[in-house]
């Protein structure tokens, strides 16, 4: 990958040097028609016009081809983080993260089924398999069980349509090393040769575009494998070597991105080594430079030791991370329906799951400082995306489908949450100012602290609700200032759409000053 950077870069060097060298020929020409020389030319090879005209095109050019070097992204953080944000990311807010792969066939613990059980020893890991599977079961065993044969692509993207997400994120590989698309790096550990006996990365990738072409389709992809001999052996030389990287790492990048266009490359899987070692902005250089998706793709933070929470598009620091405060550099909270895990467990209870408010209640934090939320489901061995996580998605959309203008292309308000009543979290977009209410009010009655409402309210500030239509039976919003903040008086909760987060829609509304710098609840 150096040297193709190198190769490049040579490249860029060899075209103006060639243009600079005709420039200075030109030069010549015209310094040999000197004042008072006659020269007689009947616009052939030696017409001083004509190389005057060239002279000019090719300085042109060379200026040209400077420019397009100095506005490429150099392989170093500095030069890539200065690359601004593909608006359609910070519009979409929500993402559906698919934890899919090998290990969705014992569907027990976590997707670090193999390193628990044969690596760590865990106990529990270590039992179940002694008391399902024979001695010499093995973890390469499990994945002709891996059979996909209710994977339905099309049934996927409908599922995810109707959750209201506007971005998608597969794992392609995780740290098992089992690839979900035909890798020619992967051979006899990939779906193709064993199990589905298929492109699942290509299947669904053409069945979100041609479903729901609004939905930007991304992939995960795990830098590391926990027990390829490569990487063992490079991990053994302390990464001096990086046989692994080159093998296996950088191809299988370049030709997910080349094959499948990904809108979000989402890295993972850095182990103990550092970004030099991965080669990673010799990689990210060349997506946002040359790839065919340089100009729309984005990318996390996860590419080597130390740049988590400090370079990529946007951040994720950690799993589930939700700050609860508004951050300076646009973030992520990855997070899972099933709090223990982020695959499917067939011995999960259903109180392991979220319930939608407590669903919602991650979503309004977390837009409202900023960031977007990934969703995490996991599928089945077999292909199903649980009932119960279907279910939360389908509740997710129909809210999304009431209270969406609160959450699509908002940006954060001045305050985050409210300063006197807990579980109310503010965004906004143009001119409107949207309080997502996560509880009830006790009798109808709201007091937000941190509003307040113009001098003259009842002729510049307007409170409505999202899914409510006031007539004349029904009750209009009443709202009024009152020495705590503005008070809002909710109307029946029978005659409001929806049973979960209810959000006030204020225009002509100001921030109060006595505000408590927000917190996270």
């Amino acid at each position: 990958m150096q040297r193709e950077a190198a190769r490049r870069m040579e490249c860029h060097h060899s075209v103006i040097v060639r243009l600079i060298q005709r420039h200075h020929e030109i030069n010549s020409v015209e310094d040999q028609q000197l004042p008072g020389k006659v020269h007689v030319t009947t616009g052939g090879q030696d017409d001083p016009i004509q190389m005057l005209h060239l002279r000019d095109r090719f300085r042109s050019a060379a200026q040209t081809a400077l420019c397009v070097v100095r506005a490429e992204y150099q392989p170093n953080w500095g030069s890539l983080d200065s690359r601004p944000l593909p608006s359609w990311y910070d519009e979409a807010k929500v993402g559906i993260f698919l934890h899919w792969g090998v290990f969705s066939v014992p569907s027990f613990g976590s997707a670090w089924f193999w390193k628990f059980w044969r690596d760590d020893k865990n106990q529990a890991y270590v039992n179940f398999m002694k008391n399902n599977y024979r001695p010499d079961f093995t973890y390469q065993d499990f994945a002709r069980d891996f059979t996909a044969e209710f994977y339905d692509p099309e049934e996927w993207a409908r599922i995810l349509d109707a959750s209201g997400a506007r971005y998608v994120v597969l794992t392609s590989k995780h740290h098992e090393g089992f690839t979900l698309w035909p890798s020619k790096g992967s051979w006899g550990w990939n779906a193709m040769d064993v199990g589905p006996k298929r492109d699942l990365v290509g299947d669904l990738a053409a069945a979100v575009r041609s479903q729901a072409p609004h939905i930007h389709f991304g992939l995960y992809h795990s830098l590391y494998e926990w027990f390829n001999p490569f990487f063992l052996q490079d991990k053994d030389n302390n990464f001096h070597t990086n046989e692994f990287v080159t093998r296996k790492t950088m191809p299988e990048l370049y030709e997910l991105v080349n094959n499948y266009h990904p809108a979000v490359v989402w890295s993972d899987g850095a182990a103990d080594a550092a970004d030099w070692y991965w080669n990673s902005t010799v990689f990210l250089a060349w997506l946002f430079n040359e790839s065919p998706v340089k100009d729309t793709v984005v990318v996390n933070d996860r590419w080597g030791l130390g740049t988590s929470c400090h370079h990529g598009s946007f951040y994720t620091c950690k799993d589930r991370y939700n700050p609860g405060v508004l951050q300076p550099h646009k973030w992520e909270n990855c997070m899972t329906l099933d709090k223990k895990a982020w695959v499917f467990r067939r011995n999960a209870p259903a109180t392991d799951y979220l319930t939608i408010h407590e669903l919602l209640a991650q979503l309004a934090s977390t837009i409202s400082c900023g960031g977007n939320i990934l969703i995490n489901a996991g599928p089945t061995h077999d292909g199903r995306i649980p009932a119960i996580m279907e279910e939360r998605l389908r509740q997710l959309g129909w809210w999304l489908g009431v209270n969406g203008q609160a959450v699509y292309e908002s940006k954060p308000w001045t305050h985050q949450n409210d300063s006197l009543t807990p579980g109310v979290w503010y965004t906004q977009k143009e001119g409107t100012v949207y309080a997502i209410v996560l509880t009830w009010p006790p009798g109808d009655v709201l007091v937000l602290g941190s509003v307040r409402p113009s001098a003259v309210p009842i002729l510049f500030t307007h409170i409505s609700m999202l899914g409510y239509q006031a007539n004349r039976f029904s009750l209009h919003f009443g709202f009024k200032a009152v020495k705590r903040g503005l008070q809002v008086v909710f109307p029946r909760m029978s005659e409001v759409d929806g049973q979960w987060a209810w959000v006030l829609s204020m225009r002509g509304v100001y921030p109060a000053t006595n505000h408590i710098a927000s917190v996270a609840e």
